[in-house]
């Protein structure tokens, strides 16, 4: 007898060539995959909430998988440290729910949330070159903030989605955009309904032009009605500075599951 559970996976995309099984390199899917066999002693096939390219990154990742009945019930821990003993440093399941045998993490997420993180300083990190976007000249923040108040709503983000997207519609809802600085670290995080491909990284591309003064928030907001990808000159910001933060159900989210585990290690303690 099978149960569907939901794990939330934490990784390093560095190294990996995203969350999809490919022929050229190995993926969070794979490695988790042969772990969760491992455990269960057959094939065992995940479903994740959102692909992620190579080098991406996930602080709170929902992938969906019908395990043994029996076992969960019995040593839950076993989808936890027993999984982590097969996979590789970079990649770990930090939390594992119970969910409904329809449960879905794509279909039935209902808001997706990614940060992006920017290096902002002269000198690169020589600790986590591959954690940042590196830009060496000065970024105004407020000048990022502002532009960024036009992408917010349900709008056609046809200019801020690849040329290779397959999504039927490119109307999108963008609910919240924060901009913040922390010392040379400047973050942005981006909350929608869902998102098209390449859409976050082909934003931040843009208000990085803003904040370099290459973009005023009135060529941003522009862009956006032009519907035309061919008219954003901002490069796309590189994958490595990527990382999905949090997928919202009806239920729960993946981010207030890993912020009840720490109360609870804090109550412990």
């Amino acid at each position: 007898m099978k149960r569907r559970i939901a794990l939330i996976v934490e990784y390093d995309g560095h190294g990996l060539c995203g969350w999809q099984r490919q022929e050229n390199g190995p993926s969070v899917q794979e490695r988790l995959e042969e772990a969760l066999k491992h455990v269960e002693g057959e094939p065992v096939r995940t479903v994740a909430c959102g692909r992620t390219d190579a080098s991406v990154h996930a602080e709170a990742q929902v992938v969906h998988a019908d395990v043994n009945a029996v076992r969960i019930e019995k040593s839950p821990r076993a989808y936890t440290h027993g999984v982590n003993s097969h996979l590789p440093e970079g990649v770990r399941v930090v939390a594992v729910r119970n969910v409904d045998g329809d449960f879905h993490a794509r279909f039935d997420c209902i808001e997706r949330a990614y940060r992006y993180q920017i290096w902002n300083r002269e000198v690169a990190s020589a600790l986590q070159a591959w954690r940042h976007w590196w830009i060496p000249l000065d970024l105004d923040v407020e000048a990022m903030r502002v532009s960024s108040a036009h992408l917010l709503g349900k709008q056609d983000f046809t200019t801020f989605r690849a040329s290779g997207c397959q999504a039927g519609s490119p109307v999108r809802e963008v609910r919240t955009i924060e901009v913040r600085r922390q010392g040379c670290i400047i973050s942005i995080d981006i909350r929608a309904d869902a998102f098209l491909y390449h859409m976050v990284r082909n934003i931040v591309g843009a208000l990085v032009w803003a904040g370099l003064g290459k973009y005023s928030a009135d060529d941003v907001k522009q862009l956006l009605g032009l519907h035309d990808r061919s008219q954003l000159a901002a490069p796309m910001a590189p994958a490595h500075g990527l990382y999905f933060a949090d997928a919202v159900y009806s239920v729960f989210s993946s981010r207030t599951v890993l912020e009840a585990m720490l109360g609870k290690g804090d109550k412990d303690e």
